[in-house]
Order: structure tokens, then C-alpha cells, then sequence
């Protein structure tokens, strides 16, 4: 094989690689934000408007009261604690599986 030839075959491969790597992040991300796959679900006390925002890699979308976000590795109250930080005071929060207790609600929405 040619320098030329072989030159040409490592330029296709490094872009076959990173075609691949750029469709699965955009898969990724589309997965993240398809309706009904947010983990938690929070009603705030006062409407924003649409925004999304990653607080502590949790991608919070949030419209009028209600925010959804993904799953991430904090516990719910310290999500809550985090969303009611940067968007307001939060009247009820829950995951897939749990609404939280009204204690952890009010830990949630208490300032340092």
C-alpha cells in the first residue's frame, strides 16, 4: 500500500470514529430529554420561565411550576436542595418511584 493510500485510510477511519462518537452523544442527549424520561419532578412555588439548566449534572427543564430532571447520582432532598437554590422554593418533589416526605421537603427549601 501506497504512503498516499495508507494516509488516506487513517483519515476515514478517524473520521468513521468520530462520526460514531458524535451520533451516540446526540442520541444520548435526545434520550435525556424525551418526555416522560426526566427521574424527578419538582413543582415550584413561583412560574419561571422555560429554561433548562445542569445543576450538579442533574439537567433540570423546567416550564412555568413544573421541572423535570434526569437521574443523577445525588440523593433526591439534595437535588431538591440544589433546584430550590437556583430557581425558588419548591412546594413538592418526587422521583420515578417516591414522593418526598414533607421533613425532606423542608429540608429542601431550608437556606444555609
Amino acid at each position: 500500500m501506497s504512503r498516499f493510500a495508507h494516509t488516506i485510510t487513517q483519515i476515514a477511519f478517524v473520521a468513521a470514529a468520530s462520526l460514531s462518537s458524535l451520533v451516540m452523544m446526540q442520541a444520548s442527549t435526545a434520550s435525556a430529554q424525551t418526555p416522560g424520561s426526566s427521574y424527578f419532578t419538582a413543582e415550584l412555588a413561583a412560574p419561571v420561565e422555560k429554561t433548562t439548566k445542569i445543576i450538579q449534572g442533574v439537567v433540570w427543564q423546567c416550564e412555568g411550576t413544573v421541572c423535570n430532571g434526569s437521574k443523577a447520582t445525588s440523593r433526591p432532598v439534595n437535588a431538591c436542595t440544589r433546584l430550590s437554590r437556583k430557581m425558588g422554593a419548591v412546594t413538592a418533589f418526587s422521583t420515578r418511584s417516591e414522593v418526598m416526605a414533607s421533613d425532606d421537603l423542608a429540608a429542601c427549601n431550608a437556606k444555609d
